[in-house]
């Protein structure tokens, strides 16, 4: 099955891939890993902020890593043409979630984007990962997650 007929069988509609902010680019392709930066948590264009453990729960923060996952799925898809079955191994995943002191599930945040990179890309989608809780992420953003990803050359 291909990912795009994996992604409509899930219900998932990718939104589209966002500009960078600053002076960097989303995704760059050397040896055939696809490195992304940074997604913060957008979802339906709106921006997840807030600290978990402070002003946020954990279920919060667990959606806002799926929207970060969504939105490296959609970077993956732009950088590799349209075509996300050139995607060969989802290598690593870092998690950084602003946190209140104390709180330590960043893990449990984590596996939003985790389950998701899994539920999308089956055994390809496992991979390893860190979960680092941060005083403040850009924009006050809740979460953000970026990405090493092994592609197949272009056809």
């Amino acid at each position: 099955m291909s990912i795009d007929a994996r992604l409509a069988e899930l219900g998932i509609t990718l939104p589209a891939a966002a500009a960078p902010v600053a002076a960097y680019v989303p995704a760059v392709e050397v040896n055939g890993l696809l490195h992304i930066s940074g997604q913060i948590a957008l979802k339906d264009g709106q921006l997840m902020t807030g600290r978990l453990g402070e002003d946020r729960d954990l279920d919060y923060g667990v959606e806002a890593a799926r929207a970060c996952g969504l939105n490296l799925i959609a970077q993956m898809k732009a950088a590799l043409g349209g075509d996300l079955d050139r995607v060969e191994r989802i290598v690593k995943l870092g998690a950084f979630i602003a946190s209140a002191p104390g709180f330590t599930d960043q893990p449990k945040i984590a596996n939003g984007a985790s389950e998701l990179m899994v539920a999308v890309f089956g055994e390809a989608g496992k991979h390893a990962r860190s979960a680092v809780g941060v005083p403040v992420l850009p924009l006050g953003a809740a979460v953000e997650i970026d990405a090493i990803v092994q592609v197949r050359p272009a056809a």
